[in-house]
């Protein structure tokens, strides 16, 4: 009678390359995740002490601040500063953690044993995209409300105004297919709602779009209410005609009341989740959205641009296989990440100056930093 061997019930081991494999990609973003921390820390540290000097210099020296008082407008003011430079936090972190890897000779045992470098590169670089998902929509709004928040106090201990001089002239434009006005005050008294020295400026639509001037009109105040401007003491003149004179005047307006004396909050300092309806709310106003716009775009583009300096930091650091070329390797790493700081600034230039389209001005110099990044790490890996 033959024997019958019982079926093993232990489960199948898996092949062991394939843990083996997510360890290697685990510990590779460990340790970039130091690296950024550190570097995140460094740039904190140098930006906070900057600006420290700053508003000791500039607020301090004008009113009696404490150093805990200066502290907390720094904190304030520092965060959409830092947020500003988090690609060479990429950028430098990323490269000093390759570099530690290939000084310890690990990537070039990573290399050695078939690992591709793909398989940490990218994961690197998708870590890097999510955290520029989480920068837009959740750090950038604090950032935004804290550096709206710095403006006003700058301002309330400062005694102006925020966002500018109180004394200085404000324009506004507002009106319907039918009728435009363009409206610029002297001043404003922001106790009494009023605007003081206002002239108005009435032009007609033509069915075409055209729009011919019609009538101009010179008050020496105008205050906004329930969707109307009351005029006093004002002289108004059409083409053509003789100057008339009111003692009390009232024009038909499509602003909300705040709109006549509020104004609108730097790009900077608007959130990511408030952009589009800024923007909406400037153009009815009548006023170029274009720096909301670019603002928007680059806040969109930022997962791209984190992930671009991520993997051209690590590609360029796969070519470091001796410890003598980590001085060349660390100086090219600074060329580069200035050449995208001015590459950057240049766009933005370009862009806010409507020479070219926000959206290119926004997404060319992160899509030209990945397409640089990528062909290095092609040849790099592939030859």
């Amino acid at each position: 009678m033959t024997a019958v061997t019982p079926r093993s019930t232990a489960p199948v081991r898996r092949s062991p390359h394939i843990p083996r494999l997510d360890v290697i990609e685990r510990y590779v973003l460990v340790q970039q995740s130091k690296s950024l921390a550190v570097s995140l820390a460094v740039i904190a540290a140098l930006v906070m002490l900057i600006d420290f000097v700053e508003v000791s210099r500039g607020l301090g020296s004008n009113q009696e601040l404490s150093a805990v008082r200066i502290f907390g407008l720094v904190l304030l003011k520092s965060p959409s500063v830092i947020l500003q430079l988090t690609p060479f936090v990429f950028l430098f972190g990323t490269l000093s953690a390759f570099i530690g890897l290939n000084r310890r000779s690990e990537l070039i045992a990573m290399r050695a044993a078939g690992v591709s470098a793909w398989r940490f590169v990218l994961p690197a670089a998708g870590m890097a995209f999510v955290l520029g998902i989480l920068t837009v929509t959740v750090l950038g709004p604090l950032a935004s409300a804290g550096d709206g928040l710095w403006q006003r106090e700058r301002a309330r201990i400062s005694g102006t105004a925020p966002g500018g001089d109180p004394n200085a002239a404000i324009w506004l434009r507002e009106g319907d297919d039918q009728r435009q006005m363009i409206i610029r005050a002297g001043r404003q008294d922001r106790a009494n709602a009023r605007l003081l020295d206002v002239s108005f400026f009435i032009y007609t639509t033509a069915p075409g779009g055209g729009r011919t001037f019609s009538e101009r009109i010179d008050a020496k105040s105008a205050s906004l209410n329930a969707g109307s401007w009351r005029l006093t003491d004002a002289v108004g003149a059409q083409i053509g005609q003789r100057a008339v004179s009111y003692s009390s005047l009232t024009l038909v307006s499509s602003l909300a009341d705040e709109e006549a004396f509020e104004r609108f909050a730097r790009p900077q300092s608007t959130p990511f989740w408030s952009l589009p309806n800024q923007i909406r709310r400037i153009e009815n106003a009548g006023f170029t959205s274009t720096a909301y716009r670019l603002r928007f775009q680059q806040l969109l583009a930022t997962p791209l641009v984190f992930a671009a300096m991520s993997i051209l930091a690590a590609a360029f650091s796969l070519r470091l296989m001796r410890l003598g070329d980590l001085a060349r390797m660390s100086a090219a790493a600074v060329v580069l990440g200035f050449a995208f700081f001015f590459l950057n600034q240049f766009s933005s230039a370009m862009g806010s100056a409507e020479v070219v389209a926000p959206f290119i001005a926004a997404w060319l110099p992160p899509v030209l930093t990945a397409l640089a990044a990528f062909t290095l790490l092609f040849y790099t890996e592939d030859g």
